[in-house]
């Protein structure tokens, strides 16, 4: 946490006005995306093994495909932001616009590379012969949605750089609505099967980005934003992302190896592990909304160079995140035996599931701290030194967890190795906070 002196109960009451403001439809807006594909998989499941296969293998690769293009909504948040805070709105929204064309030009390039080797990409995933078919046809027609997916991400983080997070929300939701009714209609009333979820899912997320481009082109001509594309804007833009990009790479090979770990012990502790990651996910959600507060309310703070109201946000964000994550944590405690019948009736798989999710519990409130901390120094627009500590963190962890099967470690032992991942996080954050390093003040870092 940062140094500075305790915080008047004055501004400590509009701290968690603006963080409650903006943390809970950001929360909405993210637990809604989850919710598409499992749309998509209660209605393709009715079609088959075989396509429900399908549609998880292509919906993995998609997932992870636009988890990699985050930064889009990082980056362009805390760029706003600082915009924002600086009084210049016109600049806000040119800012935006850079995003925005970076997310259409990246999007172009991912439907150039899928389209022709969504096969092999297939393939290379293991899909079974029966299951393959289905997955390349999901992944061709859903990559035709990918523009329109990171055009969601660069425009989300515009709002939220803007202090809006009620918007994504109400478009989240809509979007969900949509999804829905488009792939029940498409895929059972048009009777194209695995195709027409892909199709409504395509239409519904096009339909999402038109409304966000709609918001932020009223913006811009309010406020006299160009809109046309400017090349040293989307330059910088794709500057500013790329240690975000690394940071992300290295967020998911640190996942991507528990994973594997977790599959050497045994198809007992694969499975359970499984319905860990699900939960933990979900409770990220909630620590992460509190993130997305920070990045746009540190942005601003900068922005306006304001370094004590910086510093005093991060210390009331930080006091936030603790508390959520105690709450997370005897949360998980106290309904352990309820979450797990909910996944499994294997007596096997919970056993190894319950001790390994008190680890879980008890390492919330750091999570809170960690989420928080990367959400306030993203919002700093501090990527060099987060793509820095996630590298280190990726470098400690990744020993830990392989020793794990040859010690003879289970799948308490991993989430253990997990919790040391996070408590590394923690650190290295937590020193860069105290330095004061990232308090860069100024329309632009």
């Amino acid at each position: 946490m940062t140094q500075a002196s305790a915080i008047p109960k004055a501004t400590r009451r509009q701290h968690d006005r603006e963080i409650v403001a903006l943390a809970v439809p950001a929360f909405g807006a993210l637990v809604a995306e989850p919710l598409f594909v499992m749309v998509d998989s209660a209605i393709v499941g009715h079609l088959g093994t075989a396509q429900l296969a399908g549609l998880g293998i292509a919906s993995a690769l998609l997932t992870t495909a636009v988890s990699v293009f985050v930064f889009l909504a990082y980056a362009t948040t805390a760029a706003v932001a600082r915009r924002v805070g600086a009084g210049d709105l016109q600049a806000a929204i040119r800012q935006g616009m850079d995003g925005i064309w970076l997310a259409l030009l990246l999007g172009a390039a991912v439907i150039a590379v899928v389209l022709p080797t969504a096969p092999s990409i297939v393939e290379l995933f293991g899909a079974s012969d029966t299951a393959a078919p289905y997955a390349t046809t999901y992944l061709r027609i859903s990559a035709l949605g990918i523009p329109a997916m990171l055009v969601v991400l660069a425009s989300t983080g515009v709002l939220r750089g803007l202090q809006d997070t009620r918007t994504p929300l109400y478009v989240a939701i809509a979007g969900f609505v949509a999804n829905a009714v488009l792939n029940a209609g498409l895929v059972y009333g048009a009777d194209l099967g695995i195709a027409g979820s892909a199709w409504g899912t395509v239409i519904a997320q096009c339909g999402m980005a038109a409304a966000y481009l709609v918001v932020v082109v009223r913006g811009a001509r309010r406020h006299g934003a160009s809109l046309r594309p400017d090349a040293l804007g989307i330059r910088a833009s794709a500057q500013a992302g790329v240690p975000l990009l690394v940071r992300t790479l290295s967020l998911r090979s640190i996942l991507m190896i528990a994973t594997t770990v977790a599959a050497r012990l045994g198809d007992a502790d694969i499975a359970a592990h499984q319905i860990i990651l699900s939960l933990w996910s979900l409770l990220a959600f909630a620590l992460d909304a509190i993130a997305i507060a920070g990045q746009a309310i540190i942005g601003r703070y900068l922005g306006a160079d304001d370094t004590d109201g910086a510093r005093q946000a991060c210390r009331r964000m930080v006091e936030w995140g603790i508390a959520v994550g105690v709450a997370l944590g005897v949360l998980v405690i106290l309904s352990r035996p309820l979450f797990l019948p909910l996944f499994t009736g294997d007596s096997t798989v919970k056993d190894a599931a319950l001790p390994a999710l008190v680890i879980v519990a008890l390492s919330q409130p750091i999570c809170g701290v960690v989420f928080v901390l990367d959400g306030v120094l993203m919002g700093a627009g501090d990527g060099p030194y987060l793509a820095k500590a996630m590298i280190l963190t990726l470098v400690v962890f990744a020993p830990v967890a392989l020793l794990v099967p040859t010690l003879g470690g289970g799948l308490t032992t991993l989430w253990a190795a997990m919790t040391l991942m996070m408590t590394v996080r923690m650190l290295t954050l937590w020193l860069r906070s105290r330095s004061g390093r990232w308090l860069v003040t100024g329309a632009t870092r």
